[in-house]
């Protein structure tokens, strides 16, 4: 591989093999970054989870637990990604009739060298998964979609924004 796109790959060394980001001189500044997914299922299932008629107890309160412990262990999952020390952590879950189901977001803060945005878009997929889990025996179909950084800012790439409601053309 060409060594001038190597070393524009920040996650490649000279061999092409992969590596950490050695971030150790860029310097700290606040990071905040937003994330959104959504869960959609049918409306019998939206309608026991609203009425808290689940026998594994609270959905929706567990989920959002499950989001921020996520945001927590994103280093331990994701292999490149630095140990970051969070400051803060938000997970919403929203209830969207139109879906059928679920907004989930995430706002996640940090004072670091590197951004948050893996951190955000684990705690929306984590919080999703386990409002799964717990529906699941209800509904095997429901559908886990549209993951996306809708907002990130601090670092030296600047501010990055996604309109809501807005969705990426790939």
């Amino acid at each position: 591989m060409d060594t001038d796109i190597l070393q524009s790959i920040a996650h490649l060394d000279q061999s092409g093999n992969a590596q950490m980001v050695d971030v150790t001189h860029k310097p700290q500044s606040v990071r905040r970054a937003i994330a959104m997914c959504e869960i959609s299922m049918k409306t019998t299932t939206l309608d026991a989870i609203q009425a808290g008629n689940l026998p594994k107890g609270d959905v929706l309160g567990t989920a959002r637990l499950a989001g921020i412990m996520a945001a927590k262990q994103t280093a331990n999952l994701i292999p490149m990604c630095h140990p970051i020390n969070i400051t803060s952590v938000d997970v919403k879950i929203l209830l969207d009739e139109n879906i059928p189901g679920y907004q989930i977001e995430a706002e996640v803060k940090a004072n670091a060298e590197t951004g948050v945005e893996m951190e955000a878009m684990t705690a929306v997929t984590i919080a999703a998964l386990t409002l799964y889990d717990m529906a699941k025996s209800l509904e095997k179909t429901m559908v886990i979609s549209n993951t996306r950084l809708v907002h990130k800012s601090g670092g030296k790439s600047g501010d990055f924004n996604i309109p809501r409601g807005a969705y990426c053309d790939l």
